[in-house]
C-alpha cells in the first residue's frame, strides 16, 4: 500500500506493537498495524481540515482522538473507522486555541482514570475523559477542578507564552509526562502541577521508550538526539 502523504503527527501504543496512527496535514487520519509497511485511511465522519495532533487512549489502543485545525477534538473508538465531535477547541487567554499536541494519560485524578493533556500556543491544559470541560492543570483532582471557583496555579509551570510542540508519557509512570517547547525539553513527575527542564535548546519533538524508562529521542534545534539515561544527558545517533 502507498504511504500516507505527508504527516504532521504520530501516535503509538505500547499494548498494540506495530500500530501507527498518523494524523496527515492535508486532512484525514491513516493507520498501519504491520509497523508502517502498509496504510489505511481511516476517516469516516472526520472532517476535511489539517490534522495537528493525534493520541491514542492510555488504557485503549483502539480508542483515537484527533486534534483538527481550527476545530476541536475528535475521538473515533473503533480503530479510526467511524469519528464523533468529543470537545471544542481550549480556551485559553481569552481565546480558543488549536492543540499542537495531545497525550493520554492515565491517573486515579481523571473522571474515569484518564486525562487528555493538550499542548497549545499558549500552554498546557487538560479534560477528564468525560469531556465536561478543559481544566488548567493543579493540584488534585477532575471533581476539585470542577467545583472550585477558581483553580489554583500549578506549583512550578511551564514556561508562559510558548507554544507546547510534543507531549510524551512514560508509560510505566503514566504521572510522569515530557513537553518540547521552543526552550528546551521539560519533564514532570506528578502529571504536569511541577515542571523542570531537561535539556537546553528549541525542543520540537520528544518520544520516549515504552518499556526501558532510561532509553528517550528528541528533536533539539534541529538535530535528533538520543539519551540513555533518562535525559541526563543527550547525544547523536552514533554512526553505523
Amino acid at each position: 500500500m502507498p504511504s500516507p502523504g505527508r504527516v504532521a503527527t504520530l501516535a503509538t501504543h505500547p499494548n498494540r506493537p506495530g500500530r501507527i496512527v498518523a494524523g496527515l496535514a492535508s486532512g484525514s487520519v491513516c493507520i498501519s498495524d504491520d509497523g508502517g509497511n502498509g496504510w489505511e485511511s481511516r476517516a469516516a465522519g472526520l472532517p476535511s481540515a489539517p490534522v495537528n495532533a493525534v493520541t491514542i487512549a492510555a488504557d485503549d489502543p483502539d480508542l483515537i482522538y484527533a486534534a483538527l485545525r481550527d476545530d476541536g477534538l475528535w475521538k473515533s473508538e473503533d480503530s479510526g473507522r467511524n469519528w464523533s465531535f468529543a470537545m471544542d477547541r481550549p480556551w485559553q487567554n481569552e481565546a480558543e486555541h488549536d492543540p499542537l499536541a495531545l497525550a493520554s494519560v492515565a491517573l486515579e485524578t481523571g473522571m474515569g482514570g484518564i486525562w487528555i493533556y493538550a499542548g497549545t500556543d499558549a500552554g498546557l491544559i487538560r479534560v477528564p475523559d468525560c469531556f465536561c470541560r478543559w481544566q488548567a492543570v493543579q493540584p488534585g483532582n477532575a471533581m476539585d477542578a470542577l467545583a472550585s471557583g477558581k483553580a489554583p496555579p500549578p506549583e512550578a509551570p511551564l514556561p508562559e507564552g510558548e507554544p507546547i510542540h510534543a507531549l510524551a508519557v512514560m508509560p510505566s509512570h503514566p504521572g510522569t509526562l515530557y513537553a518540547a517547547l521552543p526552550s528546551g525539553l521539560w519533564t514532570s513527575s506528578n502529571g504536569g502541577v511541577v515542571w523542570s527542564q531537561l535539556a537546553d535548546g528549541a525542543a520540537t519533538a520528544i518520544a520516549v521508550h515504552p518499556r526501558d524508562i532510561g532509553q528517550m529521542a528528541a528533536i533539539i534545534d534541529g538535530n535528533l538526539k538520543l539519551s540513555r539515561d533518562g535525559g541526563a544527558s543527550w547525544a547523536a545517533p552514533s554512526a553505523t
